[in-house]
């Protein structure tokens, strides 16, 4: 556990020949020798980050809105079935947006 007055270390392990030990205990493994590489990671982990919360705040969403919906007897079971494997499509191509990253 981290407490808040430290200072948070990150460990990174470089190149796919490094020993078993660093890529294990490592935050961050590049797997090229190109420390230029690095900029690009942390880029990565920030949009990911961004879109899982997205992916949260969507998914979450659309079961409060659902369930209630269903339970109160507005919705009827079939059509909130359909609409919550809409929203599970919606968050699959959300985070294929990741793939087309670039720095």
């Amino acid at each position: 556990m981290r407490l808040l007055w430290q200072k948070s270390t990150v460990g990174i392990a470089m190149g796919a020949a490094g020993s078993d030990v660093a890529l294990e205990t490592a935050d961050v493994a590049l797997m090229a020798d190109k420390l230029s590489n690095l900029p690009f990671a942390i880029g990565l982990s920030k949009k990911a980050h961004s879109i899982i919360r997205q992916n949260l705040a969507i998914s979450l969403g659309m079961v409060v809105v659902l369930i209630p919906l269903t339970i109160l007897g507005i919705a009827q079971i079939g059509p909130a079935v359909i609409g919550h494997e809409g929203s599970t499509l919606v968050v699959v191509f959300n985070a294929l947006r990741l793939l087309a990253y670039k720095n």
